[in-house]
């Protein structure tokens, strides 16, 4: 696997979009403080990319990540900055993080909180998005952000977590369950890949 892309991305004080749960702006704070303690309800968001198999993009966090380092997760996630939308956020990290573009469409948003351990705390309002990853593009994850990916079927996916639940994010488990239910019809139909 090459890693091509290994710039900075990522910084303690890039300022994030806090919000109360409706998503009303609340304010502003640096991603240190957003996710110290209990955390401070801030906007997040997910990408799930397919490809023409009908696989899912899964990566392995990085183990510089301060939260849940050298877990699984979904394909791309991250944070709104100030000033910056759920939609051009999660295109400017599908870049940073993969090196590549997609077409997003938004499926849902909703809200959750995870604690790991004393390090601190996602407490998020997260969109999430899918995708349809076109072959003709290569990846270029960013050593920096990703410590491995895979393409998975989606059959194969759930046996994983069946398996081993340890080993991914509590954001992508609550994700991904609801994905293979209420979303399963919009997501064959956005990106024309069956679940299998």
């Amino acid at each position: 696997m090459q890693m091509s892309n290994t710039r900075e991305v990522s910084f303690d004080d890039e300022l994030l979009i806090l919000v109360d749960g409706a998503d009303n702006v609340t304010g502003y704070d640096n991603k240190a403080n957003a996710h110290r303690g209990g955390g401070m309800l801030h906007r997040a968001f997910s990408v799930f990319l397919f490809n023409k198999n009908g696989q899912v993009l899964l990566h392995k966090r990085s183990e510089q990540k301060p939260l849940w380092p050298g877990f699984w997760t979904n394909s791309c996630c991250s944070h709104p900055r100030k000033g910056e939308s759920y939609e051009s956020a999660a295109q400017r990290r599908l870049d940073d993080e993969l090196g590549v573009c997609a077409h997003l469409s938004f499926l849902y948003r909703f809200q959750y909180t995870a604690e790991f351990g004393h390090k601190g705390s996602e407490n998020e309002l997260c969109a999430v998005y899918v995708g349809r990853f076109e072959g003709e593009q290569n990846l270029a994850p960013n050593p920096n952000e990703i410590a491995d990916w895979c393409w998975v079927t989606c059959t194969d996916l759930d046996q994983w977590l069946r398996d081993h639940p340890e080993q991914f994010t509590p954001w992508f488990k609550l994700e991904w369950q609801r994905l293979c239910t209420d979303q399963r019809p919009k997501i064959i139909e956005l990106c024309h890949a069956e679940f299998h």
